[in-house]
């Protein structure tokens, strides 16, 4: 089936209008001898046909709902001293360098989690922040021609998203086909009209490497994969049973993983100038090219490959093909965010048994990394069970109930999953079942970025961030129109070979 486009789940308000009775508030009561619920104003509709304790059957599905989700009633004081406009959003850069095989080597880094390294940490977010670049920089306007592509050019990616301090370069873009095999609640979200720079091809994520001074600083040359996210969480849910297939690049035959995530990494379209190869033959080509170049040069190499949702699940298949394809002393390492499982128990065994780092990190309240195969127990072995989805690696539990900054009592689905509701509380983790970090930095006005989960008190709107006037401008006869692209912000493949070329040659 063919598909126009992915639409960006951190820069679209799409899953917020499909799912309008589906985010409610519910604040559970002390408990007494009938349990009730209270809810807050964003209620379903009038006119809906079914309360919520028609729809549960004498069930208290809020309280059922909260509980499920680690949700709690009790508000938390805003910090006394609270002054989110007044102080740096950035953390000094210390250098790393003495903890590179802990964090990018084969060290285990799991005693760096609880309590979590103040270094671990603003590498997680700098990572963080490089797959949500892959949202901010989507074109989701419906109307725009180059709709479904970057909206900058790649030298002008970092700089116009304000990640020039994380001391690194684009070298590549990657691109998916519109063409793959996809369940049918995966494709409803996604289509869209026809676009004039390419309906079978999508920009999905890039390829980025270290400078000289951030080298220097955590101690080897890091050359990073950031893979875009795709869909609204709530779809998740409806085909939480999805087939598993064989991995190609599989030195284990009963390794296995979800085949749409598969098709999509490795589907191409002869009739797309974009995808004449796949997104996995893209990626690895860069990958190639970068370890060969930095290697001749005698320099240490690793690749950090990072993603959120749907992104996260790509990050893992990479990873095994990248562990399969580079030279054995070249470190990998996945950071993921929100990512559901991708493999059975082989596919896992087999990344952990190569070398590959996984770090997950997990919002208790997020319902995206409990699916696919929700029913069932992680970590299921023996006859019978290889068609058991399983997660990867280690990982980073956050709850959006130590944060004061947040609503409580909230359902809200999409909120939960958004990588900007990710960052701010990795940004406050100091350990489990502690308080917010006194001390956290990134800017709280983010989360509220793309959905509305910061109390009220904070005077910060919800969706706030899109284009000013949707993009339109004036032009010189005072009419409002699109404006036009800067010629570097157009894509195109010629010009990204000859790029890749004269970089190669220098």
């Amino acid at each position: 089936m063919s598909i126009a486009s992915f639409s960006a789940i951190s820069s679209h308000d799409l899953f917020t209008r499909r799912n309008r009775h589906f985010v409610t508030r519910a604040i559970q009561k002390p408990s007494t001898s009938t349990t009730s619920t209270e809810q807050l104003p964003i209620q379903p509709e009038s006119d809906d046909h079914h309360s919520w304790r028609a729809i549960s059957g004498g069930l208290n599905l809020p309280s059922t709902i909260s509980n499920l989700l680690h949700l709690s009633a009790v508000p938390k004081a805003l910090p006394v001293s609270f002054d989110h406009d007044q102080t740096p959003i950035f953390s000094p850069k210390e250098d790393i360098c003495s903890l590179s095989s802990a964090i990018h080597g084969p060290v285990d880094w799991s005693p760096l989690l609880d309590p979590l390294h103040p270094s671990l940490r603003r590498e997680i977010l700098k990572y963080g922040e490089f797959a949500q670049a892959t949202y901010d920089a989507f074109d989701n306007n419906p109307v725009s021609e180059y709709h479904g592509c970057s909206l900058y050019g790649r030298s002008r990616l970092v700089p116009l998203l304000g990640l020039s301090h994380h001391g690194y370069s684009v070298t590549k873009y990657l691109y998916a086909t519109s063409h793959i095999d996809l369940p049918q609640w995966f494709l409803r979200p996604l289509l869209r009209s026809e676009s004039r720079w390419c309906d079978e091809s999508n920009w999905m994520g890039f390829v980025a490497v270290s400078g000289e001074a951030e080298t220097r600083r955590i101690g080897l040359r890091d050359i990073t994969v950031a893979w875009r996210g795709t869909v609204s969480p709530s779809e998740w849910l409806e085909d939480v049973q999805s087939r598993l297939e064989p991995l190609p690049c599989a030195d284990d035959d009963g390794a296995l993983v979800e085949k749409g995530f598969l098709s999509l990494y490795t589907s191409r379209s002869q009739s797309s100038r974009f995808t004449h190869s796949s997104a996995s033959e893209q990626v690895m080509r860069e990958l190639l090219r970068l370890v060969e170049f930095y290697k001749n040069n005698g320099e240490e190499v690793s690749v950090t490959i990072t993603g959120h949702s749907l992104g996260g699940a790509l990050a893992l298949l990479n990873a095994a093909e990248a562990v399969s394809l580079l030279p054995a002393d070249v470190r990998i390492t996945v950071i993921s965010f929100g990512a559901p499982r991708v493999g059975n128990q082989v596919f896992g065994d087999m990344l952990k048994r190569r070398g590959v780092k996984v770090l997950r990190v997990v919002t208790k309240q997020d319902v995206v990394p409990k699916v696919p195969g929700v029913v069932f127990n992680e970590g299921r072995k023996g006859k019978g069970w290889e068609w058991v989805y399983t997660h990867v690696g280690d990982e980073l539990t956050l709850d959006a109930g130590a944060s004061p900054y947040l609503k409580r009592g909230v359902v809200d689905i999409a909120g939960f999953h958004a990588l900007e509701t990710y960052l701010h509380l990795v940004d406050g983790f100091e350990r489990a079942d502690c308080r917010f970090r006194a001390g956290a930095r990134r800017d709280v006005a983010l989360v509220n970025k793309a959905t509305g989960l910061l109390r009220e008190e904070l005077r910060i709107p919800a969706c706030w961030y899109q284009p000013e006037n949707k993009g339109m401008v004036r032009n010189e006869f005072g009419r409002w129109v699109l404006p036009r692209r800067d010629p570097e912000d157009i894509p195109s493949p010629c010009a990204e070979e000859k790029l890749i070329s004269s970089s190669s040659s220098s």
